[in-house]
């Protein structure tokens, strides 16, 4: 079994590479299938296929069959957690002020 510190730093490896924290953003509209992902960039199929592997063994995404499809979906609060981790070690007084910054204004919010 993985220690947090290994399990994370597949998460950070993961997130190294620019064309799967790209597939991170699409997904973030919703679950997408292989083949839309891989429509979005100039790459090989294959190349998208060991991506998506990628983000799957670190846990950032989830796969599900439907029919002949895989489809793709962020694994949001694993995300969340090993960034967020992270981010509360090295500086914890950030955490506080993104959470002030970005929470709606009280006239915003609906009931």
């Amino acid at each position: 079994m993985e220690s947090p510190a290994d399990d994370e730093a597949s998460a950070f490896r993961a997130l190294a590479d620019p064309t799967r924290r790209q597939i991170l953003e699409d997904l973030r509209g919703g679950e997408l299938a292989a083949g839309e992902i891989a429509s979005r960039f100039p790459i090989s199929a294959p190349s998208i296929s060991r991506h998506l592997g990628v983000l799957k063994g670190a846990g950032l995404v989830t796969e599900r069959r439907d029919a002949n499809r895989i489809l793709y979906s962020l694994a949001e609060e694993r995300l969340a957690m090993c960034v967020g981790r992270f981010l509360s070690a090295v500086c914890p007084e950030q955490i506080v002020l993104r959470h002030t910054k970005w929470r709606p204004s009280a006239e915003g919010e609906t009931s």
